[in-house]
């Protein structure tokens, strides 16, 4: 699936994934491939992008996150570091 993630200034990341796990408002939510529409605030918390044997990691606060055809979009009012492993 298709992955964008925008703070203010930027686009932070965008690429294919495998997974998505984000802190929404009222708790963690994982989307997979072909999730079915879907749309939440995002809460304070780590959001985590699978891709292939990487794991990214972002800290994020407020905004939202919708997936919509195989496509997932974070707009979060901020963005902080990204740490990389497996």
């Amino acid at each position: 699936m298709h992955i964008t993630v925008i703070s203010p200034e930027a686009s932070i990341f965008e690429g294919e994934a495998e997974a998505v796990v984000a802190p929404a408002f009222d708790g963690q939510v994982g989307i997979l491939p072909r999730h079915a529409p879907f749309m939440t605030l995002l809460g304070q918390g780590t959001l985590t992008v699978r891709t292939g044997g990487t794991t990214r990691r972002f800290s994020v606060r407020g905004g939202f996150l919708q997936t919509l055809n195989n496509t997932v979009r974070i707009v979060a009012e901020e963005v902080k570091g990204e740490t990389h492993g497996s």
